[in-house]
C-alpha cells in the first residue's frame, strides 16, 4: 500500500466527518429549542413562542435530512475505505451502531408527527411530541460516540493468535471512555446550537432584517448557551482527567509535555517544535494537579514513547489550545450577554444587544463551531497512529485500492456546494412568521397577525 492511499483515505474520512459534525449538532440541539419554545408558549400563554417554534421547524427537518444523508455516506466510507478495520472491529462495535439506528428511526417518526401535527393536535400534545425528539437525538449521538470511545479505549474482547474472540458487546459499548466522551460530545451539540442560533439572530437584527421576535429567540438561545457552556467546561476537565489516566500519550501530546516529570507545568499556548513546546505561558505544577489532582504527580512525556507510536503533537496540541481558548471565550460572551440583560431588564423591557455585544454574539457562532471541530481533532489526532488504540494501526486498517484522491477532490467540491446552500437556507429561514405559515396545517391568519 502506498502512503498516498492512507493519506487520501484519512483526508476523505476526515472531510466527511467535519461536514457531518458541522450540521448534525444543530439537529441535536434545535429540538431542545423547540421543546423550550412550545413549553414557554403553554406556560406564559404567549403565542409568540409557538410562532418561533413554527419558524424553526423547517430548519430542524432540513438539518435532520442532511445529517441522515451525511451519516449514511460515513457508513459507506467505513466499509469502502477501511475494510480491514471493519473486519477486525465490526462484530464488536456493531451493537451501538444498530442501537443508533433505532434511535434515529424513533426521532424520524416523532419528527414527522411534529411537522405534520401543526394545528392538527392540541398545543399540549404537540409540545409532548418534542420530548422523544430531544431524547432520541441525544441518545443517537451517545451510541455513535460510544463506538468512537471504544476505538480510544478498546474493551470487551480478547485477541488469540491474531483473531478477535470472546466478544462482550455490552462491555465494549460501555467502555472506560464512553461516559466522559458521551457527556462532552453531547453537551457540545447544545453549546453549538445555543451560540449558533444567537449568532444568526444577532447578525440578522444587526443588519436590520425583518426577523420575527428576535429578542425572544435570542433569550431562548442564550439560555441554552449559558447553561451548557459552564457544564461543558466542567465536563472537559473530567474528560481530560480520564484521558490522562487512560491515554497518557494523548494527554502528553495535548499538553505539549515532552519530558516525564513530577510537578509538570500547565502550558497555555505554545508551539511544539524539535522536542519542546516553545513560546508557551507556563503555570508551575498545574498540569499535574489538573490531570491527577496532585501537584507533584508524575506526567508522562512524549520522549518516553517511540516516535512511530506518537500522535502528531503539533496538530493535537494546537487543536486542544483552540478548543479550550474558544470555550472560555464563549463563557465570557454568555456572561456578558446576561449581565447586560440583567442591568437593563427593568428600564428597557424590549432590550436588544448593542453593537459591541452583537458583534461578540456573531463571533460566538464561529467560536462554538471552532471548539467543536478542534475537540474532535484532539480525539482523532491524539489516537494516532492507532485506529484501535494499542491493537490495530491506522495504516493496517485502510483499503489497498488506490485512486481515492480523486474522490476526495470530488467530495470536497460537493460538500462546499451543499454547505453554502444549507447555510444560506438556514440564515434566510427565520425572517418572519409568514414563512412558518407554509408548514403543513399552519394557520395563515394566526401567523399573519403577528408583527
Amino acid at each position: 500500500m502506498e502512503f498516498d492511499t492512507l493519506l487520501s483515505a484519512r483526508a476523505l474520512m476526515g472531510l466527511s466527518l467535519v461536514f457531518h459534525t458541522f450540521f448534525t449538532p444543530l439537529g441535536i440541539g434545535l429540538p431542545l429549542l423547540l421543546f423550550m419554545a412550545e413549553g414557554m408558549a403553554l406556560w406564559k400563554k404567549d403565542e409568540r413562542y409557538r410562532q418561533l417554534a413554527r419558524a424553526w421547524t423547517p430548519a430542524v427537518g432540513l438539518l435532520f435530512a442532511v445529517g441522515a444523508v451525511s451519516g449514511t455516506v460515513l457508513s459507506f466510507e467505513l466499509g469502502l475505505l477501511w475494510p480491514r478495520f471493519m473486519e477486525y472491529a465490526g462484530g464488536i462495535i456493531g451493537m451501538p451502531f444498530s442501537l443508533e439506528g433505532f434511535a434515529f428511526f424513533t426521532e424520524a417518526i416523532f419528527l414527522a408527527v411534529y411537522i405534520y401535527g401543526w394545528n392538527r393536535m392540541s398545543a399540549f400534545a404537540h409540545w409532548l411530541v418534542t420530548i422523544p425528539i430531544v431524547i432520541s437525538s441525544a441518545v443517537s449521538a451517545v451510541f455513535v460516540i460510544s463506538a468512537n470511545a471504544w476505538m480510544n479505549v478498546p474493551e470487551g474482547f480478547r485477541v488469540v493468535d491474531g483473531q478477535v474472540v470472546d466478544v462482550n458487546p455490552w462491555d465494549a459499548m460501555f467502555n472506560a471512555a464512553w461516559l466522559h466522551q458521551a457527556i462532552h460530545g453531547t453537551l457540545a451539540s447544545y453549546v453549538v446550537t445555543g451560540f449558533a442560533v444567537a449568532a444568526a439572530y444577532a447578525w440578522l437584527t444587526w443588519r436590520k432584517k425583518p426577523v420575527a421576535h428576535p429578542r425572544l429567540a435570542l433569550q431562548l438561545a442564550m439560555v441554552v448557551a449559558a447553561v451548557s457552556i459552564p457544564l461543558q467546561i466542567v465536563a472537559g476537565d473530567f474528560a481530560a482527567k480520564r484521558v490522562a489516566e487512560l491515554q497518557p500519550v494523548k494527554f502528553a501530546a495535548m499538553e505539549g509535555q515532552y519530558e516525564t516529570q513530577r510537578g509538570a507545568p500547565l502550558r497555555i499556548g505554545g508551539i511544539p517544535v524539535d522536542g519542546e513546546t516553545r513560546f508557551a505561558i507556563e503555570i508551575p505544577k498545574m498540569l499535574s494537579w489538573l490531570g491527577y489532582g496532585d501537584l507533584d504527580a508524575e506526567v508522562m512525556g512524549l520522549n518516553d514513547v517511540p516516535p512511530e507510536d506518537r500522535p502528531n503533537e503539533l496538530l493535537t496540541h494546537l487543536s486542544f489550545q483552540v478548543m479550550v481558548g474558544a470555550g472560555f471565550a464563549l463563557l465570557f460572551i454568555a456572561g456578558w450577554y446576561w449581565a447586560a440583560w440583567w442591568r437593563r431588564r427593568g428600564v428597557a423591557p424590549g432590550w436588544m444587544p448593542g453593537r459591541a455585544l452583537s458583534a461578540a454574539l456573531v463571533a460566538s457562532g464561529f467560536l462554538a463551531f471552532a471548539a467543536l471541530q478542534t475537540g474532535w481533532f484532539v480525539t482523532e489526532f491524539g489516537r494516532q497512529p492507532w485506529v484501535v488504540y494499542g491493537y490495530l494501526r491506522t495504516a493496517d486498517g485502510v483499503t489497498e485500492r488506490e485512486g481515492i484522491l480523486g474522490f476526495f477532490i470530488l467530495f470536497t467540491l460537493l460538500y462546499i456546494v451543499i454547505s453554502v446552500a444549507l447555510v444560506v437556507a438556514l440564515v434566510k429561514w427565520p425572517h418572519g412568521p409568514r414563512r412558518a405559515a407554509r408548514l403543513p396545517g399552519a394557520a395563515g391568519k394566526e401567523a399573519e397577525g403577528v408583527a
